[in-house]
């Protein structure tokens, strides 16, 4: 089982994400123990404070270091080669989330998100309590609760027992660095379109190389950057390495 602490001062935003999709049939099969907290649960004054205005001026609030640091504490234990759960704080200065990353982070055993608000988080809970940070993309939200909700289900669906076929994950988007190639279902035609003559062959071994030309050459028009260098450039195009961001 995987138990996921989550840190939010939005803890009502996850009530409908944990009972539904592959969330819910993880927790339903016992596959996954989700639980939120509500942040102002640590917080000491009567008014429930968590943040406060950042020291050097400027713009928007950052959460205080006491809650925070307290409530990590409270679920993970110290920061230290002695602590069993890994705390990971949702931030855009993260290193980009990627498919190899969430298939490490679905073996641990224990994980404490932190949802970050406002303009951030003190400087000091992250070097106190924080284990690493994760991004799930360069782009600015409100806050971390659906960059945890992303990670959440991403590695959810990857626990023993949760998906109804597990040999889904072997087709999927990122699995061996490529993007997954085009489906197909019924009807036979629709519109004047028909399927692939190979998919209807009974072949399987055509059929799992005609999938993987696909996918190699969906990779390479759209995410160049996933492939070698010699792979993903056109004749005269300079080449690209390869994405960074698959966590450590």
């Amino acid at each position: 089982m995987l138990r996921i602490d989550v840190v939010t001062i939005f803890p009502a935003l996850f009530e409908p994400f944990a009972g539904a999709s592959m969330v819910g049939i993880a927790g339903q099969r016992g596959a996954l123990d989700l639980r939120v907290h509500d942040l102002r649960d640590w917080a000491s004054d009567r008014h429930r404070t968590v943040d406060a205005a950042p020291y050097g001026g400027g713009p928007g609030m950052v959460l205080t270091p006491g809650p925070l640091v307290s409530a990590i504490e409270a679920l993970a234990g110290e920061k230290g080669p002695d602590r069993e759960a890994r705390v990971i704080l949702l931030s855009p200065q993260g290193r980009r989330l990627a498919q190899a990353r969430v298939e490490a982070l679905a073996r641990e055993s224990h994980l404490v998100l932190v949802c970050g608000r406002y303009e951030g988080v003190d400087q000091r809970v992250i070097d106190l309590a924080v284990d690493e940070e994760l991004s799930i993309g360069d782009y600015v939200l409100s806050g971390g609760e659906v960059a945890a909700m992303a990670l959440i289900e991403s590695a959810t669906r990857l626990l023993p027992g949760v998906l109804g076929n597990p040999e889904s994950i072997e087709w999927e988007s990122f699995r061996d660095g490529l993007l997954e190639g085009p489906q197909f279902t019924r009807p036979l035609e629709f519109r004047g379109r028909g399927i692939p003559e190979v998919l209807r062959s009974g072949d399987h071994g055509k059929v799992a190389a005609w999938r993987r030309a696909q996918a190699r050459a969906k990779t390479r028009e759209r995410r160049p950057d996933l492939l070698e260098p010699s792979e993903g450039r056109d004749e005269g195009t300079p080449a690209k390495g390869r994405e960074q961001g698959d966590g450590r």
